[in-house]
């Protein structure tokens, strides 16, 4: 089936987030008619065409959903906390707020609803962030819809925690640096999202063309930088030290991205390679687009 065969209408909530944003893109590049969700329209509008309807609406607030997805066949979430600072909790937005997309989705007819959660997810659920996230999934597959599951392996932004580092002459790394992970572009992965539309798959883990080291990523990041390869090997009790102090005296909001992060720098996480787009093309363009506006 060609692209421009599709003729549904799919909404899609969360779309100005890093992942979101390039699944508005692909939507329209197939010029599938499209319904967007955000809080702050004027944060997409350069995103807005013939072909996407932009609606305002709060998905922590069900009754500013309502009557928005009447004609609706899919609707795909990527809504999550990332760096939001309103006082809501992960079970507040990744599960509640998915919540109210599924309620309404159900009450309009909708046939199908995809969702991004992460990686092992389901091995991970003592985690604030995942098991938010995961009661979601334990909701939605038993909801009667037509559902995927997208587990991607972490995106090519979350890498730029490395670049940052590097940046600054040095990269910290634990143990030796030799887990293993394939994190994937938002581009590569908004065409996965938006191929499981008319995909039997309920379950899809994704991650990038290049499975890569930890150790290599720093080098990577170093080098795109124009920096001595400094890199500095902590041991993992320190990581695990880290973990303890984040959890007893802070909020789950706060260290929710630190604990996810050092968890899943402990493991392989290697998933299906999907996409063309290079982690160190990606460094680089980063390093570029920072010197031009230095210069300008």
């Amino acid at each position: 089936m060609q692209h421009n065969e599709i003729k549904k209408t799919i909404l899609l909530a969360g779309a100005t987030g890093y992942l979101g944003n390039y699944i508005t893109k692909e939507l329209i590049s197939r010029n599938i008619d499209t319904k967007i969700i955000v809080r702050k329209p004027g944060k997409i509008i350069d995103m807005a065409s013939k072909l996407a309807e932009i609606i305002q609406a709060e998905v922590t607030r069900p009754e500013t959903l309502r009557g928005h997805f009447h004609g609706v066949d899919t609707v795909i979430s990527t809504v999550g906390i990332t760096r939001q600072k309103d006082g809501l909790t992960y079970m507040d937005v990744d599960f509640g707020a998915n919540i109210n997309l599924l309620e309404e989705a159900k009450k309009a007819g909708v046939k199908k609803f995809i969702y991004v959660s992460v990686i092992n997810g389901q091995l991970h659920k003592d985690l604030k962030l995942v098991e938010a996230k995961e009661a979601f999934v334990d909701q939605l597959t038993t909801s009667g819809l037509e559902y995927a599951i997208i587990r991607p392996n972490g995106f090519f932004s979350d890498m730029l925690a490395f670049l940052k580092m590097a940046e600054k002459g040095r990269v910290y790394i634990f143990g030796k640096g030799k887990k293993k992970f394939n994190p994937i572009h938002g581009a590569d992965l908004a065409q996965v999202c938006v191929d499981v539309i008319d995909s039997k798959k309920k379950e899809i883990a994704v991650g990038g063309p290049d499975i890569l080291t930890h150790y290599e990523v720093a080098e990577m990041a170093l080098l795109a930088s124009g920096k001595p390869i400094n890199i500095i090997h902590l041991p993992h009790w320190v990581r695990k030290s880290i973990l303890w102090i984040m959890r007893t005296f802070t909020s789950s909001k706060s260290y929710g991205p630190i604990e996810f992060f050092l968890t899943f720098m402990a493991e392989d996480n290697i998933a299906p390679r999907y996409g063309n787009h290079r982690l160190s093309h990606f460094f680089q363009h980063e390093i570029d687009t920072i010197k031009k506006r230095t210069n300008a």
